[in-house]
């Protein structure tokens, strides 16, 4: 590997990853920080993260596309539960309007990010993915939108038998667009979101689709089109017509969040009614869609227009709730004893967490993992200077607490820069609470324990996953709240003779 090469110019923000929240980041910045000098740097070879990396059969939203999309770009598409590829092309479209693309550098994958105190500056060093080489970059703010989950791999686990089984077997995540299933039997080991996506995608010309749960999600309809939305186009101004649908959107999901949590049992026969409503008289829904777990203990997974029931109403899929004993050459043997012949195997079993995009961070040449700090507002870390993470809701779209992070970041810069302060840093006070980052029974939460960073039992250091509270807290609450801590001339300073003047920045 050769010697790092460096970008001796300083960078205003440094922000990694060009998906959803990079390029929503860097709109925001352009727009609410004109002046700001930033990079975008992108592991891949293409902007767009998740949309552009998933490529299996049928890949879409598993949220409403107006909660999804950008607070100040309209949705535009007929389909408010739309495809990948429809999600990518807004993406790109965002950045080409607003001439984003031209600040992203490629195949940069960003591996250790070191914070020095007296130049109050990050040295970003970043490895080529075409050659190996490295580069060197400084920036005053790191701003990471590299998302949660690692793009190298997956969640996988292994089975009895599974060298015996002749036949394809991909993880959805990595999946190979040179795989014919028409015709074929298929089993999905599975039941999150992605494999109530694969099943009625590829049952369409599959010879029968299985899909494979160890335990049963909650799943509801949801319409494909949006016919509120449609009525207020007609009606409104298309910026006016949006805003409205998004805030309709956003309230219902808070509304049935909260009725969720408050009356968990009837809410749980009701979806359990709406599953058993679309099936034929019969089905066994206690033992395919009942699960152990109260609603939103995880995430519940939508189907637009109830395709997936379809498909299993209509014989060409069908549910397995079992666990695997072995494969065997031709199929799945399952713990009941029962036999799954298959063809091909899809591994729908989840993905694997990481935080910062499992970049080396260090201040002032002590190492710091995320795992070790208290998250500030859901988006800092405590004792790390200038540095701010995007992470969105797991009880609604993620775009909308992304969205209020590239606003906090850039009311934080301009708040900075009248002050004359260099570095901003959350200290935690040691009588706050240690709890979980999120309160999700999911296994990818639980596997991920020792990655997350924790959050505390009060604000500013609780995740409340509530976007009314977070919008009161992150767009309208005072920067200089007591708790973040900023630096002029070297000494970290509190700024209480500036917090009222504050609250109308």
């Amino acid at each position: 590997m050769t010697a790092p090469t460096s970008d001796d110019a300083v960078l205003d923000v440094l922000i990694v990853g060009a998906g959803l929240s990079g390029i929503g980041a860097a709109r925001q910045l352009q727009d609410r920080c004109p002046g700001k000098r930033y990079a975008i740097l992108e592991a891949r070879q293409a902007m767009g993260g998740t949309w552009d990396l998933f490529r299996y059969p049928g890949i879409r939203s598993d949220s409403d596309m107006y909660t999804l999309g950008y607070r100040f770009k309209p949705w535009r598409g007929a389909k408010a539960i739309a495809d990948g590829p429809s999600i990518l092309s807004y993406i790109r479209e965002t950045a080409d309007e607003a001439g984003i693309t031209k600040h992203i550098r490629y195949g940069h994958k960003v591996v250790s990010a070191a914070w020095d105190s007296r130049s109050a500056c990050w040295t970003i060093e970043a490895e080529r993915t075409a050659d190996g080489s490295r580069v060197r970059l400084r920036a005053h703010f790191l701003y990471v939108c590299a998302g949660y989950y690692s793009y190298a791999e997956g969640h996988r686990p292994t089975f009895p038998g599974e060298e015996n089984f002749r036949g394809r077997m991909v993880h959805p995540q990595f999946w190979d667009p040179s795989i014919d299933y028409a015709g074929k039997r298929v089993v999905v080991i599975g039941s999150g979101a992605t494999a109530v996506t694969l099943v009625p995608s590829m049952s369409q010309t599959a010879a029968h689709v299985t899909m494979l749960q160890r335990s049963p999600t909650y799943i509801v309809t949801r319409p494909g089109q949006d016919a509120i939305a449609h009525k207020l186009r007609r009606m409104l101004p298309e910026g006016l017509a949006y805003a409205a649908t998004r805030w309709k959107n956003v309230l219902l999901g808070m509304f049935f969040f909260q009725l969720a949590r408050r009356k968990p049992e009837k809410v749980k026969a009701r979806m359990i009614g709406m599953a058993a409503e679309q099936l034929a008289p019969g089905y066994d829904v206690d033992t395919h869609f009942t699960p152990r777990y109260k609603p939103w203990d995880q995430r519940v997974c939508l189907v637009p227009d109830g395709d997936l029931f379809r498909e299993i109403r209509e014989g060409r899929a069908s549910i397995v709730t079992d666990t695997i004993e072995r494969f065997t050459e031709d199929g799945i043997v399952l713990a009941s004893g029962q036999t799954l012949p298959a063809d091909i195997v899809v591994m729908a079993t989840g993905l694997k967490l990481n935080m910062l995009g499992d970049i080396v961070v260090t201040v002032d040449g002590v190492p710091r993992r995320p795992a070790e700090a208290m998250a500030y507002k859901g988006m800092m870390l405590s004792d790390v200077p200038n540095l701010v993470l995007a992470f969105g809701y797991t009880n609604a779209s993620w775009t909308l607490k992304a969205d209020l992070t590239a606003e906090y970041v850039c009311r934080l810069l301009r708040y900075m820069d009248r002050h004359g302060y260099r570095s901003a840093v959350p200290h935690v006070d040691p009588t706050v609470q240690t709890m979980p980052f999120l309160d999700f029974s999911s296994g990818y939460v639980q596997r991920a324990a020792s990655v997350l960073p924790r959050q505390g039992d009060r604000r500013p250091w609780r995740v409340y996953q509530n976007y009314f509270m977070d919008m009161m807290t992150i767009r309208h609450g005072r920067i200089a709240d007591g708790v973040l801590q900023f630096d002029r001339q070297g000494a970290a300073t509190l700024p209480q003779e500036d917090a009222l003047a504050e609250v109308q920045s």
